[in-house]
């Protein structure tokens, strides 16, 4: 693991494998952890970067109000320590994959493709408030107090075929800073990326998940279509698909990859 100052916060980062640059970006209340189980995968034919977003799993936490600006630009500065300054491929999830959108169409040279699973782009007007509900009450009360009714959405018992995985995820889930997360979920009330997805180019893949309690299929099919380079696919998967099919988000990212971004 290594670590990364960018003058107002600390990041927790990891590079592995050869090739063209692939980078990875969790999802909320994740860490890069989230992909311990496709990373190696996919380092076997890329070299994988993936971290810790700020305020998530061993980042320097935050006591201040998020942006997906803020979150972008601490992704550029990762990709100017790492010296990749040709277009890399990107692979995230849900509030990550939104991230790996907005940095498509505010940094277009440096996206070659981007691959975005069940991608949490906007945050529906009739959520707002609840959303902001559950933030306050997360700061104050920490993760447990909302994991009934959340753990089921995140990662759905029909998808729990391997025990341990599973317990880890929530565990990690469960242990996240209230502070830092709340942050994130006052940003997710906020997010509208509408008026964005005409003006993403690279080619892209969006990926729906049949067994998705937070993001339904059709919401991300919607996004597909108004993208004037991406194509929609739904994968028989969960919201953090890395973490309960992650054959399968093997199998479909580095499909797409070799027609857009193919090994050396």
């Amino acid at each position: 693991m290594q670590w990364l100052d960018t003058g107002d916060t600390v990041i927790r980062y990891e590079i592995t494998g050869e090739g063209p640059p692939l980078v990875l970006v969790h999802e909320m209340g994740g860490s890069l952890n989230s992909w311990d189980a496709v990373a190696p995968a996919l380092a076997r034919h890329y070299r994988v970067l993936r971290y810790d977003l700020r305020g998530a799993g061993q980042s320097e936490k935050v006591r201040a109000p998020l942006t997906m600006e803020i979150l972008a630009s601490d992704l550029v500065a990762l990709l100017d320590v790492a010296g990749i300054t040709e277009p890399a491929a990107f692979l995230g999830t849900a509030v990550g994959a939104a991230l790996t959108m907005r940095l498509a169409r505010v940094q277009p040279g440096r996206v070659a493709c981007l691959v975005a699973l069940s991608p949490v782009t906007a945050c529906p007007a009739a959520r707002h408030q609840a959303v902001l509900a559950h933030a306050d009450r997360i700061e104050k009360e920490g993760l447990r107090a909302l994991e009934a009714g959340s753990i089921d959405g995140i990662l759905p018992p029909a998808l729990r075929q391997d025990p341990v995985a599973h317990e880890q995820a929530r565990c990690r889930w469960l242990a996240n800073d209230p502070h830092s997360f709340a942050a994130i979920y006052r940003m997710f009330a906020h997010l509208e990326m509408a008026e964005e997805y005409p003006r993403i180019a690279c080619p892209a893949l969006l990926v729906g998940a049949t067994h998705d309690g937070l993001r339904p299929p059709a919401a991300v099919q919607a996004v597909a279509a108004a993208m004037p380079n991406a194509r929609y696919e739904e994968w028989p998967t969960g919201h953090i698909a890395a973490v309960q099919t992650p054959e399968m988000v093997v199998q479909g990212t580095l499909g797409f990859l070799r027609e857009h971004l193919p090994p050396r």
